[in-house]
């Protein structure tokens, strides 16, 4: 995907969606998000943190899921990704970091928006959620 025109931007908001839903939803573990995210070009790698950023914003995360994701990432607390989560409120414009700081991003967006996700759908879209990307099918992941 690292060659993908500007013509493929549906796609691969649809495989981002697919791939941080599924390691949300513990269907992919977030090592393998992050190599799959480790494989795009720089600009698709800001693109994703826009669109996961997007979802965080959507799950209503707060600081302290903010803390909580930070400490499932794997990244450290003092990192640029993690202070900026970790805010109240959070802040955002992950894409303009540096590029060597875009993969800790990832994580560390990835892993808030597990928790403040999972927070809504054991919360506010239990026994009437409607969200597809809510109801995935369980799988297993590819090894």
């Amino acid at each position: 995907m690292t060659g993908a025109s500007s013509d493929d931007g549906p796609t691969l908001r649809r495989e981002t969606e697919q791939i941080v839903n599924d390691i949300a939803q513990g269907l992919r573990t977030l090592d393998a998000g992050a190599a799959w995210f480790s494989g795009l070009a720089p600009a698709r790698r800001q693109e994703v943190l826009q669109e996961v950023g997007g979802y965080a914003m959507q799950a209503h995360i707060t600081a302290a899921d903010g803390r909580a994701g930070v400490a499932r990432s794997g990244v450290k607390p003092t990192a640029n990704p993690s202070v900026m989560i970790c805010m109240d409120p959070p802040r955002y414009g992950f894409a303009g970091l540096p590029a060597a700081e875009h993969i800790k991003a990832f994580r560390v967006l990835v892993s808030v928006f597990a928790v403040g996700d999972t927070r809504r759908r054991e919360t506010y879209c239990k026994g009437t959620c409607g969200h597809s990307w809510h109801n995935l099918p369980t799988a297993t992941e590819p090894t």
